[in-house]
């Protein structure tokens, strides 16, 4: 049984216009997501991404279908069940959303207090999570003393205190350069390899999505386009909106346009090559080529790594007798993909 399975979910709010149609934030979703899973969701902005995690911790209710987190459903439960059931939950957010007044301690004990556990345990748990997060000497420091990673690091220890099973990270990443995003997104494999933590990630950059998940959601206009392991999803996007965020991280097949520019400054025939994990390697494409006698040069693509498995695609300008070419071409399409530009 999936920790998290949403059924035919669709949320409306009212009109802006008193006598407009509804706006529908989140249209039919179903979605399941195990027990352990690193689970993306992306889209682009006003696609029902940020939505979606209001409705799984029940911040907000759906308008009609079901959800379901670790097997009670959320459209059933009272008020006082849900605030229970939301102890299970922890939630990390773009900015932050630390007390400014509070020390890094107390911001990490905070759902611990609220929850009223003695002040013993908060202690303890407190000091484990500050070692978790490399923040034990800022323990009586104050937010605006730390950098922006350093904050989030406070706020995953804060969402981590009352041991969740699911952690909710809606856009944790967009307020941090590259090279702190990366510190982060490695905490959070941490979390979820070391503490067995299910991980939601809410985000529009796909490079988190193929840093951090292991399966992902594409919502569109509310609605679920595609979904599948990341490593799938991202080497056969299928639906066009997939196909562009895909694109901001994997050079894909060259479009016309950009065809017309690898013409004017390489000479010879444009050939892409597809390669996924298992396929021949690009070496031994380059060898065949080699062996043939043909001249060949990279002008296009890249080759991506998804948690071990490789895919991508090469685009070569190749010069020599087109029968040779031909030739070449027809044994390795036996074993590959390959697209010639017309």
């Amino acid at each position: 049984m999936a920790l998290v399975a949403l059924r035919n979910v669709t949320k409306t709010y009212p009109s802006p216009d008193k006598n407009g149609a509804p706006v529908v934030a989140i249209d039919d979703v179903s979605l399941d997501i195990e027990q352990g899973d690193v689970y993306g969701i992306i889209g682009y902005s006003g696609a029902g991404k940020s939505t979606l995690v209001r409705l799984v911790n029940a911040l907000e209710h759906a308008t009609s279908g079901s959800i379901r987190v670790d097997g009670r459903e959320l459209t059933e439960l009272p008020e006082r069940e849900l605030r229970e059931l939301r102890l299970g939950i922890g939630m990390i957010f773009q900015q932050f959303n630390l007390f400014n007044a509070k020390t890094v301690q107390a911001n990490i004990a905070y759902p611990l207090t609220v929850a009223g556990r003695p002040k013993a345990e908060i202690r303890a748990r407190v000091a484990e999570l500050l070692e978790f997060v490399g923040l034990t000497e800022k323990a009586k420091a104050y937010p605006d003393q730390l950098s922006g990673g350093q904050k989030q690091r406070v706020g995953i220890a804060r969402a981590l205190a009352t041991s969740p099973r699911i952690l909710l990270a809606d856009e944790a990443t967009s307020a941090l350069d590259p090279e702190t995003t990366q510190e982060v997104l490695a905490l959070l494999k941490r979390v979820n390899r070391e503490f067995g933590v299910t991980i939601i990630v809410i985000t529009h950059e796909m490079d988190v999505i193929q840093s951090l998940a292991t399966k992902v959601a594409v919502m569109d206009g509310g609605r679920v386009i595609e979904h599948g392991d990341v490593f799938d999803v991202f080497s056969n996007p299928r639906n066009p909106s997939s196909q562009r965020f895909v694109a901001t991280v994997v050079k894909g097949v060259p479009s016309p346009a950009e065809i017309a520019v690898l013409r004017e400054r390489h000479e010879g025939r444009i050939v892409t090559f597809s390669f996924a994990d298992g396929d021949a390697s690009q070496a031994q494409v380059f060898v065949e080529l080699s062996q043939a006698g043909l001249e060949f040069e990279l002008v296009y693509g890249g080759i991506n790594d998804i948690q071990g498995r490789a895919f991508g695609h090469l685009t070569l300008a190749i010069r020599g007798e087109d029968a040779t070419t031909d030739a070449v071409l027809a044994r390795i399409a036996e074993r590959i993909e390959v697209t010639e530009a017309a």
